[in-house]
């Protein structure tokens, strides 16, 4: 069973003019988000900055965001780390916060990916686990041909490789997630399952049609993709700083 369909946000953790975790905010933004046609939220991944959070700050956000969006949408939280100990412990964190399903990036030059998802399914009880192919975060990644042999129900693929892309929907039978906006108007029409979008936190609507198939709206993202794939979260940060308000405040790394 697919952990969702269609498009869904990797959300932004916002702070507050302090630069503590501002989780009622965050919330408020996926709660709106979901309004707005996402069909699943992503807490504490390489977007929302996960690196720079403490635990307690990843169980309250996984808490507050899954306590604010209507139980039938899936809160995904990030837990991938450089090493297995650690990427497990942040799975038994978020399964025991409320998350309904784990995404996790492999450590780099991870030499037993079979070994260490089976350890984060372990972790995770009966939650699903998403591998994540983000080679820039964990190089060389997470290999097409390995996919068949790993314990997950299916993989996000940040690369934004259309040859890549092809090879997952054309013959890697379990879900696949885009997530590069770049492809949406590919990804839809080619079958892929859904997507998980930093750039949903700002234009959640173009990102749904362009996922249907709308060449106009995946063109429309063009801009703020490239801005968001060279400055990371703080662009997003700043979009909805003028959007709604919000502060634009990162934490160092």
């Amino acid at each position: 069973m697919d952990v969702f369909t269609g498009v869904g946000v990797a959300l932004v953790t916002l702070l507050d003019a302090d630069g503590q975790v501002d989780a009622p905010s965050t919330a408020a933004l996926a709660r709106d988000l979901v309004g707005r046609g996402m069909r699943a939220v992503l807490v504490c991944g390489t977007t929302g900055e996960a690196a720079t959070l403490t635990d307690e700050e990843r169980a309250n956000l996984i808490r507050t965001v899954r306590a604010a969006v209507p139980s039938e949408v899936p809160v995904l939280a990030g837990t991938g780390a450089r090493v297995t100990e650690r990427a497990a412990e942040l799975t038994a964190e978020a399964a025991r916060a409320g998350a309904d399903a784990i995404l996790a990036w492999p450590p780099p030059e991870c030499r037993d990916l079979a070994g260490y998802y089976a350890a984060l399914a372990a972790a995770a009880g009966n939650l699903p686990v998403l591998a994540y192919h983000i080679p820039w975060v964990s190089a060389p990644g997470v290999p097409v041909e390995a996919l068949p042999e790993l314990p997950v129900a299916g993989l996000k693929d940040s690369s934004g490789d259309p040859d890549r892309l092809l090879a997952e929907v054309g013959g890697y039978p379990g879900a696949t997630y885009v997530g590069s906006s770049a492809l949406l108007a590919l990804a839809g029409p080619l079958g892929a399952t859904g997507a998980i979008l930093a750039v949903a936190n700002v234009e959640p609507d173009l990102c749904c049609a362009a996922f249907e198939g709308d060449a106009r709206a995946q063109l429309k993202l063009a801009d703020v993709h490239l801005a968001t794939r060279k400055g990371g979260p703080a662009v997003l940060k700043q979009i909805l700083a003028q959007q709604r308000g919000a502060i634009a405040l990162s934490r160092p790394r």
